[in-house]
């Protein structure tokens, strides 16, 4: 498949799953970034017509890892930028509690907005760097914020010591490219898996989600 700005219906079709409310909620999504982007630009101006497959359903690839949570389960999203992958996975996990952290303000204000007009009460968002923060959480999530070896640092004293669900917590990171070299590097015991297992778009042929148990 070479459509490289597919609409919703790219979500449906691999969430075939979701209630009506989750589907407006994603559909909402094609009208919220083009708005918020116009003002702030979160995401590349190239990449804007494509949010479904580069950005939205990129996301979800975490929740094809992991196609569950335990209710109550907190998550951490370094590096949100316009929220991502936290506001796809906080629709798509209702009752998982999503923690969404960026240094630029700017892109929190959008990712606020964001969450507000899709009345998702389970999502918090601040401007602050990772290291700040004094809480615990299950997971961390991120989208290539930085070389998985500088990365694991900055969030390696955030993890509740006890485990609430099947995966062990860790970080699941989403990065493309050859990671072999970066993940032996950072000295980590990471896993790889591939989203092209997942996801039958050319997009996704050299992307990953990187799971390290911490």
């Amino acid at each position: 498949m070479n459509n490289m700005n597919p609409t919703v219906d790219i979500i449906y079709k691999y969430f075939p799953g979701l209630t009506e409310e989750q589907k407006q909620q994603f559909a909402q999504l094609a009208e919220l970034y083009p708005f918020w982007n116009d003002q702030i630009n979160v995401i590349s101006r190239k990449d804007i017509d494509s949010l479904y497959l580069k950005h939205v359903l990129h996301s979800l690839g975490i929740a094809k890892f992991i196609p569950e949570f335990t209710p109550g389960t907190k998550i951490l999203d370094v590096g949100t930028g316009g929220g991502f992958p936290g506001i796809p996975l906080a629709i798509l996990f209702p009752a998982v509690q999503f923690h969404l952290v960026d240094s630029i303000g700017k892109k929190i204000k959008v990712v606020r907005e964001v969450a507000q007009a899709l009345g998702l009460e389970n999502v918090e968002a601040d401007h602050i760097r990772a290291e700040q923060l004094d809480y615990k959480y299950d997971f961390v999530v991120s989208r290539a914020v930085t070389r998985l070896g500088e990365f694991a640092p900055w969030v390696r004293n955030k993890f509740a010591k006890q485990d609430r669900n099947g995966l062990p917590n860790g970080i699941i990171y989403l990065k493309g490219g050859d990671l072999q070299g970066e993940i032996k590097e950072s000295q980590l015991k990471a896993e790889l898996h591939p989203l092209s297992s997942y996801f039958k778009e050319d997009f996704f042929d050299t992307k990953y989600v990187v799971y390290v148990p911490m």
